[in-house]
């Protein structure tokens, strides 16, 4: 049986010496959706700087139908937040784009997600800033992230937690439930994560963990993302040349 508050102590007690060791007096930055993970993360990283070294970054694309989420986050938390729309940014790019050249659906989805992280990345260097990587296992072991957006970042709290996990820390963190509980969404297409995926979270946590599914199918399918997106996971290929 795990041990969820020593687990949580234990996550804070590491992004407390990440910050001694990477960036004393520095301020974690975190990109606040209004989700679990996002959530969790600011509430970490409050617990162990003080909350007046955490800064929410909200970044709507035009209108977001559920900010309200993030503006309970950072209210409940009392951390200062700044408000970055970057409909523009992303229209301006795409806008710029050649004539002659087919813009991907995929490309349109993923690119607010490397905009957002530009964005942080921005008020990180004028903030004396580390920016806060958001990720959990769940995501990162099937590649349900945007490659120079969402996962990127300076540290990674939730790296080695799974989705089920991450609410339990959120519960013990005393987080709103509605925030903890809150139905997860790419914040990209429109869709839930488990629609995207094709596979509910409590099955790819459980196979995770104890490599049991019910489903083949199901089981193929996660094997597959697995496998085809662990380069996200990866350091850059590089050449070494024999000199």
């Amino acid at each position: 049986m795990t041990d969820w508050e020593k687990v949580k102590n234990d996550c804070v007690e590491w992004v407390r010496g990440f910050f001694e060791e990477n960036g004393k007096g520095c301020n974690a930055v975190v990109g606040i959706s209004g989700g679990k993970d996002s959530s969790v993360t600011a509430a970490i990283c409050a617990e162990a700087l003080g909350k007046d070294r955490v800064i929410g970054v909200l970044m709507p694309c035009g209108e977001q139908k559920d900010i309200d989420a993030a503006y309970t986050l950072v209210n409940h938390l009392g951390i200062k937040h700044y408000v970055v729309n970057i409909k523009d940014a992303v229209d301006g790019l795409l806008g710029s784009m050649p004539e002659d050249m087919e813009i991907s659906n995929q490309t349109r989805v993923n690119l607010p997600a490397r905009i957002r992280m530009a964005t942080l990345y921005a008020v990180s260097q004028s903030n004396n800033g580390r920016v806060a990587n958001t990720c959990n296992l769940s995501e990162d072991w099937v590649g349900y992230s945007t490659r120079y957006g969402d996962a990127a970042g300076d540290f990674s709290p939730l790296a080695h937690l799974t989705v089920t996990e991450v609410r339990t820390i959120g519960n013990i963190l005393g987080l709103p439930p509605s925030l903890v509980n809150k139905v997860p969404t790419d914040g990209l297409s429109g869709k839930t994560d488990e629609d995207n995926l094709g596979f509910t979270y409590a099955e790819l946590d459980r196979y995770i963990r104890t490599g049991e599914i019910d489903d083949a199918d199901k089981k193929a399918l996660i094997d597959t993302k697995h496998k085809n997106n662990l380069f996200k996971l990866q350091l850059m290929p590089s050449f070494e040349p024999e000199l």
